[in-house]
């Protein structure tokens, strides 16, 4: 049982990392939107791996975020400001510098794409693709090890690329155009360090890739959109960094299990790090064909339950009945 005072919205030190914190955080942002946010008891199951990179507390935060809506505010907050709602709880009383896509993913459902420019109102696009019949199924693998203690690497990414966007005078990268940025990689080298020159290089490549993947997705390109897939695992290894944790040589968890990917599928599919990386799970887009197999080598190498089957859902955050 996780009980919180409603009567005391303020962050709590000896909650941060905790369920309750995300909890308190989701109701202090409610009641700071005027919603009047009494108590309840609900009782909640879940099949998402908590700890390893599948967005279990964005899908808890969103869970939370509906119940409290729907009972205290007349169902006014739509998907995407729940979804604000549970990055704030996250930031702010959870402790960690999440950004927005996780919990817009769980909120809004289906196979979504998602312009940040504005975060205030970003621009949500469901796409119109059945993904049963694309002959493909998505599976994440789990690498058993957890990324509850790794904050500090995953706030390293973004603050290196924002040092890189603050030499021009902007924020973020996306404000300063790629070839003003490669002109100055020798001035960034000498002010930031290579990772974080590489980091940035990366940003660039992904920003570039999405909406091909997208395009892909809706013309059918299925080939195409595989080979992308690729490219951006192959990017986020090489320079984004975010495989192997600083300073880790014995264990190396994730990188084992995209070497794992790799070598069973034998260039079908695609492959790549899921989610912020470091630790916890990779997917794989496993041909139907090659489904069995690839699940059951995967669960002897790694471990049993290692590898999960996935289902897209056409809702996100719903209430039911």
């Amino acid at each position: 049982m996780c009980t919180i005072d409603l009567d005391d919205m303020a962050v709590r030190e000896e909650e941060i990392n905790t369920t309750a914190s995300l909890i308190r955080g989701v109701a202090a942002r409610f009641v700071s939107m005027g919603c009047k946010v009494g108590g309840f008891r609900a009782v909640a199951s879940s099949t998402v791996l908590p700890g390893s990179g599948l967005s279990s507390s964005a899908a808890f935060e969103v869970l939370i975020g509906n119940i409290i809506n729907h009972l205290f505010f007349e169902d006014k907050a739509d998907a995407v400001k729940i979804a604000q709602i549970g990055q704030y709880a996250e930031n702010y009383y959870f402790g960690k510098p999440s950004g927005l896509m996780d919990q817009m993913a769980s909120s809004v459902g289906n196979l979504i794409t998602i312009d940040f420019e504005d975060q205030e109102k970003p621009v949500v696009k469901k796409l119109k693709v059945d993904f049963e019949k694309t002959g493909l199924k998505l599976c994440i693998i789990n690498c058993w090890a957890s990324h509850a203690d790794l904050t500090d690497e995953y706030a390293a990414v973004p603050v290196e690329e924002q040092k890189v966007a603050g030499f021009f005078g902007k924020k973020v990268l996306r404000e300063v155009p790629k070839e003003m940025f490669m002109e100055a990689i020798p001035q960034l080298r000498k002010e930031f360090g290579d990772r974080a020159v590489l980091r940035s290089i990366h940003f660039y490549g992904d920003n570039d890739r999405v909406p091909m993947q997208v395009e892909a997705l809706e013309n059918g390109e299925i080939d195409h959109f595989l080979s992308l897939v690729k490219e951006s695992g192959r990017s986020s290894w090489m320079y984004l960094q975010n495989i192997v944790p600083l300073g880790a040589n014995e264990h190396q968890e994730m990188a084992v299990a995209l070497a794992l990917c790799d070598v069973l599928l034998k260039d079908k599919g695609a492959f790549r790090v899921h989610g912020g990386g470091f630790a916890g799970t990779c997917q794989a887009f496993v041909p139907e064909e090659m489904i069995d197999a690839f699940t059951q080598r995967m669960d002897q190498l790694l471990g049993a339950g290692s590898c999960h089957v996935l289902n897209i859902r056409p809702v996100g955050g719903t209430v039911v009945g």
